[in-house]
């Protein structure tokens, strides 16, 4: 390859997008992208799976750009792309501007947990792209601040998330809103049933563009820490203590266990942030960018961070509570090792935690990587492997009685 080619101007591209992208530092497309641009430049609809980390939001924000490009409106928008959460509508409207900029594409966002004001005005001056999240969206619709009549390309982004977080029936209202002749775009990092149908339902004759499975990238190390669950924070103290370098996004359950968990790093003088439903949009957002700076080193964060926050230099992802769905898991490591990065991802786990370990290493089609911490060994000691195993075929009622006597 010669020193002046650039591998994203094959997938035909203009030459001012690629050098858009040259700028932000990308060199070789991901599968994704090389699968899914052309596609989606040829004007199909595309049906796109890839798991976290991969890239999908540049394989469906760089040709839609380039389509607007060509006859940018900043009046209503002709682009428009509905996300489950605040903070992933944020990050795609960075993207759209920036791969924008060579035509002055304008992108603005809407979601909740901010003035519905503000955000009327920006609606009634115009954009060429309207990215938002579909409570949200749907809330304007109603009190007519946006006409999606003239929407020429629809991306629903992170559709598994949006079945699961309930929003399924708003994203239909939203859709029948937008013209029969739209291109529409329905990427997703799995794809069960529920996205299937849908598909089905809103879009015609899709490309399926499917890059691996529900698994982590490879350039992530996984890792299981046995440890008492009364020993967790010390242990996670430690730990911080052996990386000294990159950054550590730590993951709880629930909002009130994440503050928690922040107020006791905190007072151990760590640099440290949380991020959960329950804060205000405006703290959510300064805990995310001053994390992406780098001026907090570590993240606490509940489940809203586990979806397609794309930010380089999560060196180390820690699961401080295990996720009750095992999917969740796969998202919240796929956090780390983004690109061609790598990254390791520890798991701290109490024996009271088997049954949720089982069920990702049977996701997983493998058995995680147990290793003990000298000074951190459990007193009561989580099943062997071939203890679990027997142990999962017992009834799901059995099982459940041994959770309820931890």
């Amino acid at each position: 390859m010669t020193e002046d080619r650039h591998l994203f101007a094959e997938l035909g591209l203009h030459p001012a997008i690629v050098e858009v992208v040259k700028g932000v530092g990308y060199v070789e497309p991901t599968a994704i992208q090389r699968e899914a641009i052309p596609i989606v430049l040829a004007g199909r609809d595309v049906l796109g799976m890839a798991q976290t980390g991969t890239g999908k939001t540049a394989a469906f924000t760089l040709p839609m750009v380039q389509r607007l490009s060509a006859t940018p409106s900043r009046k209503a928008p002709r682009g428009l792309v509905v996300t489950p959460t605040r903070e992933l509508a944020q990050q795609i409207r960075r993207a759209v501007t920036t791969y924008g900029s060579a035509s002055s594409i304008e992108a603005i966002v809407v979601h909740g947990g901010t003035r519905l004001g503000p955000e009327q005005e920006e609606l009634a001056f115009g954009c060429d792209v309207l990215v938002a999240t579909p409570g949200r969206l749907l809330d304007h619709l109603k009190r007519g601040n946006v006409d999606l009549s003239s929407v020429e390309v629809l991306i629903l982004d992170e559709a598994d998330r949006m079945l699961d977080m309930g929003f399924i029936d708003d994203v239909k209202t939203i859709v029948k809103a937008t013209p029969d002749t739209r291109q529409t775009l329905l990427f997703s990092a799995t794809m069960p049933n529920g996205v299937r149908w849908l598909a089905h339902e809103l879009m015609r004759d899709p490309e399926e563009v499917r890059i691996g499975h529900e698994m982590p990238a490879d350039g992530i190390r996984q890792l299981l820490h046995p440890v008492d669950w009364s020993r967790k924070h010390e242990l996670l103290l430690y730990l911080l203590g052996e990386w000294p370098d990159g950054q550590v996004l730590v993951f709880t359950r629930t909002r009130d266990p994440a503050t928690y968990l922040a107020d006791v790093l905190r007072a151990r003088a760590v640099s440290v942030a949380s991020l959960h439903g329950g804060k205000h949009q405006d703290q959510r957002d300064k805990a995310l960018k001053r994390f992406r700076e780098g001026t907090t080193r570590v993240l606490v964060a509940t489940n809203v961070a586990a979806r397609g926050l794309d930010i380089r230099g999560i060196r180390h992802v820690v699961n401080f509570d295990v996720p009750e769905d095992p999917r969740d898991y796969v998202h919240r490591v796929g956090r780390t090792a983004r690109g061609e990065d790598t990254g390791d991802a520890v798991t701290l786990m109490a024996a009271s935690d088997w049954v949720e370990i089982r069920a990702i290493e049977r996701l997983l089609e493998r058995n995680i990587e147990r290793q003990l911490v000298p000074g951190f060994e459990p007193e009561v000691s989580p099943p062997s492997l071939e203890e679990e195993t027997k142990e999962v075929r017992k009834p799901t009622a059995l099982r459940r009685g041994i959770r309820r006597r931890k």
